[in-house]
């Protein structure tokens, strides 16, 4: 502790970026973002061979800011795919090292948040937590049943934006997050939409699948049949399909750009079918929004909107005007994901919450 203060390290990999924030309690003491050149990464390899470039790029930044690691409590990394959890804190150990080391889970940059966490923490023997890693589940047994059996719903999710951005909610609102029932829509690059109630997200769509609205960037939720016709056409391959998914679908597909802005400047200039794929998206979450309604039989206390999207007031309209009729809509623009980090390493060193053990299990 230093001079009656926690000081917590938060590391947040990008796929061309590494976030990092030294955060005194609540407040920030830097925020940097460390760009990556494309060319560095590729020569690195794979995602887990960056590792030592991105650590070093910590390290570099820390002595920059000129902040001792010595007055450092705790480092916390974002978590990345390994396999389903409660949510919480959890203390980053070999078990956890050893899952983020599959195949599976080193696709994602993410991975590299509790790798790098766990080693800078080990050599200032501090601690290393994650929180609320995107596989947080908490589904219903209803929830994950799809119609075709051996395929079960997953649940990845923003979960720690969408936990952080709950809580804080509940604080405004003036009652326990763990007594609350919100819908929380996480719009960005993916968008998830989350019935919280009590404290668990009981149901959500999985984004990174294709389930759920379009986005900036994926296809969301297609029909079936089409789809299968175009994966036995010959005209793409498996890998081909996953980045028309995933990258190339929803705004980007339409208007070749994955950029809102652009996007509303299309629509300022009178551009009727930009003006119709930004009110479709729109239109797609508002579904989705009462779809989780429905999930929480109809008692919803807020419908909290966030993420990147969440910035523009004229998008945010767009939903209110068909879901404030359920409840109140509140609107949490961005995403400080860097700060709902230290906020569960803080619950933690105060003694508010037991820290988790992932056992891999």
């Amino acid at each position: 502790m230093y001079e009656g203060h926690y000081r917590i390290l938060t590391i947040n990999p990008g796929s061309t970026t590494t976030k990092i924030a030294i955060y005194q309690d609540e407040e920030p003491l830097i925020v940097k973002t460390i760009s990556h050149s494309r060319v560095e990464l590729d020569l690195c390899g794979v995602i887990l061979d960056q590792r030592s470039l991105r650590e070093q790029a910590v390290w570099d930044a820390l002595k920059e800011a000129d902040i001792d690691p010595v007055t450092l409590d705790a480092v916390v990394g974002r978590g990345g795919l390994i396999r389903p959890i409660d949510s919480g804190v959890y203390t980053i150990n070999p078990t956890m090292l050893h899952d983020l080391e599959d195949a599976a889970a080193a696709t994602h940059a993410s991975t590299l948040g509790a790798i790098i966490a766990y080693a800078i923490a080990t050599e200032l023997h501090l601690p290393a937590y994650v929180v609320d890693p995107i596989v947080v589940d908490e589904l219903d047994p209803f929830a994950k049943l799809t119609g075709f059996p051996g395929i079960e719903r997953q649940s990845i999710f923003h979960a720690l934006n969408q936990k952080a951005i709950a809580r804080r909610c509940a604080r405004e609102m003036g009652v326990p997050y763990e007594n609350s029932r919100f819908i929380v829509a996480h719009m960005g690059g993916g968008i998830t939409v989350g019935a919280h109630r009590y404290g668990r997200v009981i149901d959500v769509n999985d984004a990174l699948a294709g389930e759920g609205p379009f986005t900036p960037e994926r296809t969301g939720a297609v029909p079936l049949l089409p789809l299968i016709d175009l994966c036995y056409s010959g005209a793409y391959t498996h890998e081909e399909m996953i980045e028309l998914i995933t990258k190339r679908g929803g705004m980007m597909a339409y208007l070749g750009t994955n950029d809102l802005r652009k996007c509303l400047r299309m629509v300022k200039e009178g551009d009727e079918y930009a003006t119709l794929v930004f009110e479709s998206m729109a239109y797609q979450i508002s579904k989705e929004i009462g779809a989780m309604a429905a999930v929480l039989e109809g008692r919803v206390d807020a419908i909290i909107l966030t993420g990147g999207l969440a910035h523009s007031v004229r998008f945010t309209g767009a939903i209110k005007n068909r879901v404030d009729l359920l409840a109140p809509v509140k609107v949490f623009p961005g995403e400080d994901e860097l700060l709902a980090l230290a906020e569960g390493a803080l619950r933690v060193l105060r003694g508010e919450e037991q820290p988790l053990t992932y056992d891999g299990v």
